[in-house]
């Protein structure tokens, strides 16, 4: 007979025993989920923000981020929320090297979570050369820049969900390296190939990201027969949106209107940067009518669209007066609300400053659209998650990750400008 003391033991081995094995059972299924996600889940999913993303830290593009650099960059956009990445090309190490980043930190921590958008850009012939482009004639480095992104697909394909054919790559405004609609199509179909033949995976979604004209969104220049069968080739369309720069080029939504003039400074801020959201929205709109006229059915996100933080030329206080923290804040707030209860993915651009991208100019707004600048400062848009705690323990190049002006809204504002009138815009036109 078995004493009652030795009942006792038994019981709580078998209640071990088959907690343990509800814990092992309940956590495969999340392990395995991750393992297989793919495109079509995390896109336009809000629980999976995406965010453009450059880890270059000096104006001198040659220096490449250290694979700590990048390291300590996943780490802090995982703790923002991030969970997709889209980069831009594959001819320098970097887009590699992250790949290589997050499987370490994945093999550190199960729990880590991160995908990739991986970009490979796409130029005409003679771009950016002493020669005239040829728009209707591609280089010859394309091919190899889209061999190693098939590579890296093959390579790590529980990261890379998406493959992204050029960047801007066919508005007609980049007018030293666009091509023409068919140089994407012959690209995507050949990829669209390989995952037929089971030499990429099937899950994995094909691409190009561009300005919304470029999509059909625009005159009707764009519209042409290679762009409708473009359309139907992809797995879904990457659109950019950017008001910000409609601001000098395109102010029909800028400005303060004369209803608005009795609004306190905060107010008419306010009011222009929702105006700002709405003209993002009627682009994302434009692009969805004209597909749908040619009859297709195709999921559409938004691949770039972002404020700068700073401007010393057309954005600036002597120009549009678009460019300070306080309105990048209100347009990443209300870009983000309008596309999570849309199931829009928003590749908001840029995660940190990269000042090679107009290194001539320190003060150009293409060196500061970043949440985060170069040596780890938070600006407005995420003082709030400053304060929440999530960057604890982390840094950016040995930098703990505080708010820019210190937190202090007084100073920050008092580099914030009210637009202008809406007459004073007719009037500088």
């Amino acid at each position: 007979m078995i004493s009652t003391s030795k009942l006792k033991v038994i019981a709580i081995m078998l209640f071990t025993f088959f907690a343990c094995n509800q814990n092992i059972e309940s956590k495969e299924p999340t392990m395995q989920s991750k393992a297989q996600k793919t495109a079509k889940d995390i896109l336009g999913n809000s629980e999976y923000l995406a965010i453009s993303y450059g880890g270059y830290r000096y104006v001198d593009h040659a220096i490449e981020p250290t694979m700590r650099e990048l390291e300590d960059d996943m780490r802090l956009l995982h703790a923002m929320g991030i969970r997709i990445l889209r980069t831009y090309k594959v001819h320098y190490p970097q887009a590699e090297n992250i790949l290589k980043v997050i499987t370490k930190i994945r093999e550190e921590d199960p729990d880590f979570e991160m995908y990739v958008m991986l970009g490979a850009w796409i130029n005409c012939k003679n771009a950016f050369t002493d020669l005239e482009p040829d728009h209707n004639v591609e280089s010859d480095e394309n091919a190899p820049q889209i061999a190693k992104a098939v590579e890296l697909a093959q390579t790590y394909p529980d990261i890379v969900k998406v493959l992204a054919i050029g960047n801007e790559a066919m508005v007609k405004w980049a007018a030293s390296y666009y091509v023409q609609p068919d140089v994407i199509l012959k690209w995507v179909k050949h990829l669209q190939n390989l995952k037929d033949k089971g030499e990429l995976s099937k899950d994995l979604w094909i691409t190009c990201s561009d300005n919304f004209a470029s999509w059909g969104g625009g005159g009707p220049e764009y519209h042409v027969g290679a762009l409708n069968e473009l359309i139907r080739a992809v797995d879904y369309v990457s659109m950019h949106t950017y008001p910000m720069h409609d601001t000098h080029y395109n102010p029909e939504f800028w400005g303060v209107l004369e209803s608005e003039n009795d609004l306190s400074k905060l107010e008419m801020i306010d009011a222009a940067m929702k105006r700002a959201t709405l003209y993002a929205r009627s682009q994302y709109e434009s692009v969805k009518k004209y597909i749908e006229s040619i009859g297709v059915s195709k999921p559409i996100h938004i691949g770039e669209t972002g404020w700068a933080s700073y401007s010393n030329e057309l954005f600036s206080p002597e120009g549009s007066r678009a460019c300070d923290e306080f309105k990048q804040g209100l347009y990443h707030k209300y870009m983000r609300e309008w596309t999570n209860a849309n199931n829009i993915s928003c590749f908001f651009f840029e995660a940190f400053n990269e000042p090679w991208k107009d290194g001539g100019n320190p003060g150009g707004s293409e060196n500061h659209f970043g949440l985060i600048t170069v040596d780890g400062k938070a600006k407005y848009p995420i003082w709030d998650l400053v304060d929440k705690g999530i960057f604890n323990g982390l840094s950016r190049d040995g930098n703990t990750i505080e708010k820019t002006y210190d937190g202090n809204l007084e100073l920050l504002l008092q580099d914030v400008n009210v637009p202008p009138t809406a007459n004073e815009i007719m009037v500088n036109r």
